[in-house]
């Protein structure tokens, strides 16, 4: 390989470098919505009592289906009326269990 030919493969990994960085910094830098604050607040359990469609869907077995299930649910006194009201499986539960919680007002 040429010198230059290496050089220019140097800019251009520093610049894919450089990007990347910016990219992740503007990601972080976003401000916190209110309920992220409260997630953090409660050990980072999703409240499903409150949680967004798109939040309910992020969970690991649920989708667009099983989460609108959850929001027509509403409310729960306790995350296991999830499965007493069969509104999502019991293999489903188990892997969004230690990820969820029932809050009451």
């Amino acid at each position: 390989m040429s010198r230059n030919l290496i050089t220019r493969i140097l800019v251009v990994v520093f610049a894919l470098t450089l990007i990347s960085g910016m990219a992740a910094a503007q990601g972080t830098m976003a401000a916190p919505s209110k309920t992220t604050k409260a997630a953090a607040a409660s050990g980072d359990l999703l409240d499903i009592n409150t949680a967004t469609k798109e939040q309910l869907d992020a969970l690991p077995g649920i989708g667009a289906a099983y989460s609108q299930k959850i929001i027509d649910g509403r409310p729960y006194a306790k995350k296991t009326d999830l499965v007493n009201k069969k509104v999502i499986p019991q293999a489903t539960y188990n892997k969004i269990k230690d990820k969820i919680i029932a809050k009451q007002k």
